[in-house]
């Protein structure tokens, strides 16, 4: 296991992540994947089977000692995940199954408030996850969308936020970092507006809150979304922070089991926070395994965290973007950009770019990237990506871009 380091150092790392040692059409793993999801460290793993092997009981409900150590377990890592993002109280941490759960939660609690002609402040970076719930949620009430648009750098104009927020502002929702350009947003500067007009401040920090230090009492938002799987934890994990007395003031999203207080049969009372918020059996294992994943991290400092990803998508902007007939998207600038760089080469398709390195044991995503709305901006149906993590070095990177030359090579680019 890791122990705390003054610098991100990834020969350290690397043997704590078993699935790294796999081979791929006998070559070794190069995982560029990691926007989609991250590896997991032995401890993660192992606090999955030590549940199941030591533990295993539903949690809040029993009084035996299987549920009293599953619930104590449970309810650790929630405290955890407050201390991690300096939130004021574990009352304001909700667990859901996602980022995008997350997002329809306080789509449809909000979403109530809400009458015909209020607005919605969106992006044309959002991940569907932050487009589809407030899609549907215009279509319920006669709200209407309006759009934050991208410039050809992948930035917003602050000057355009400046314009569209008014009066009739009511959420304004935006990712911090986004899945494709790379682009980090002045999500404070934005609350800040928000702020002004009395909209209320919707962050979706699925890829920031992975690759850097986040302090809620700081950020200036009133609620932000992020997953467990994006940051070393299992899949099926997410979290939702609001700030605890607009968590108080919102209905739940969901009805049942555990978020209740008193049930007649006329009438319900919900549960003390955050638990009206968590209907029925969580993913009780994942929660639990999400807490090595913080130790982790937060044993490896936040701070190295983002200055590795930093010095990763420098590297690979450099090399990548030294290709002939390479188009990077996003910030030119890499202390504008995090780790994600989305690019197509020549006319080669980017599902082909990722099967052919994949013949050399590299995963990259091709596609959309969940962002149609923003591929339809660049011009372009799909990018190739590459997202780096904690555990990845120069030399993979090298190994990208020698696997890049051989795509050209097949389709018959020589010497590119």
């Amino acid at each position: 296991m890791v122990q705390q380091l003054t610098r991100l150092d990834t020969d350290k790392i690397r043997p704590d992540f078993p699935i790294l040692k796999r081979e791929i059409n006998d070559r070794p793993l190069i995982y560029l994947d990691n926007a989609a999801t991250t590896q997991k460290p032995q401890s993660v793993i192992d606090a999955l089977s030590h549940y199941y092997t030591t533990m295993n009981a539903n949690i809040h409900r029993g009084l035996h000692t299987l549920a009293e150590e599953s619930t104590t377990a449970y309810e650790a890592v929630r405290q955890q995940v407050a201390t991690f993002i300096h939130a004021g109280s574990a009352r304001e941490i909700v667990f859901t199954r996602n980022t995008t759960e997350s997002l329809n939660l306080l789509a449809y609690s909000l979403g109530s408030r809400l009458k015909a002609g209020d607005e919605i402040l969106l992006t044309e970076m959002e991940h569907h996850s932050n487009l589809v719930p407030w899609q549907l949620l215009a279509q319920r009430s006669g709200a209407r969308l309006v759009y934050l648009d991208v410039d050809d750098e992948g930035k917003l104009s602050m000057d355009q936020a400046h314009e569209l927020m008014g009066p009739r502002t009511r959420i304004v929702s935006v990712v911090h970092m986004s899945n494709v350009l790379g682009t980090i947003n002045p999500v404070s500067e934005l609350a800040e507006m928000a702020r002004s007009v009395g909209a209320t401040m919707i962050v979706d920090a699925a890829q920031s809150v992975p690759h850097m230090p986040m302090d809620v009492s700081t950020l200036g938002a009133d609620y932000i979304a992020f997953s467990a799987h994006k940051m070393l934890g299992p899949t099926g994990v997410g979290v939702l922070w609001g700030r605890e007395e607009l968590l108080e003031d919102l209905d739940p999203f969901l009805g049942g089991g555990e978020m209740i207080s008193v049930v007649t049969r006329e009438e319900s009372s919900w549960a003390a926070l955050p638990h009206k918020f968590e209907a029925g059996t969580p993913n009780i294992d994942a929660v639990i395994a999400f807490g090595p994943a913080l130790t982790y991290l937060s044993l490896l400092g936040m701070r190295n965290v983002q200055e590795h990803s930093r010095d990763l998508i420098g590297y690979a902007m450099d090399q990548i973007g030294g290709l002939e007939g390479i188009q990077i998207y996003g910030p030119s600038d890499p202390a504008e950009h995090g780790a994600v760089c989305a690019f197509n080469y020549l006319d080669i398709h980017p599902h082909d770019i990722s099967t052919i390195v994949d013949k050399y044991g590299i995963a990259i995503r091709a596609g959309h990237h969940c962002a149609q709305p923003l591929h339809r901006r660049l011009e372009t149906p799909a990018t190739a990506r590459a997202s780096f993590y904690i555990y990845n070095r120069k030399d993979e990177i090298d190994s990208l871009v020698a696997a890049l030359r051989e795509a050209a090579a097949v389709f018959g680019h020589e010497g590119s």
